[in-house]
């Protein structure tokens, strides 16, 4: 298995293992949503629904895959899903925190990956 094939997977396996936790379970109205884009390699796993009068819609996790590298676009997990990949693998200077500024990134320990 090549490298990209083996970071699809990984990532799949990580944002479908959230999908089925499901991100606020609690709440019956509020379901969890996941959109998996192997062609343009894409992961997102967000909620929608209702809380009372406020409408729930929001992005909980948003993963992609571009020039060899695991871009985390947005992470709402607890223990930072980063974590789970290399647990899974995938070595730190292939995961870039794209949520962090690009000046930042240098000092997250993680790739910059411009």
């Amino acid at each position: 298995m090549d490298k990209l094939d083996f970071y699809k997977k990984v990532v799949k396996e990580v944002v479908e293992k959230y999908a089925v936790y499901g991100v606020n379970k609690q709440e019956e109205d509020v379901k969890t949503e996941i959109f998996i884009d192997n062609e343009r390699n894409q992961y997102l796993l967000f909620e929608k629904g209702w809380r009372d009068y406020d409408r729930i819609y929001g992005c909980f996790l948003h993963i992609g895959i571009q020039n060899g590298k695991i871009w985390v676009e947005h992470d709402g997990t607890s223990v930072g899903i980063a974590n789970e990949l290399i647990e899974k693998g995938i070595p730190k200077e292939d995961i870039v925190l794209a949520f962090h500024p690009v000046k930042k990134r240098q000092y997250t320990g993680f790739a910059v990956g411009v």
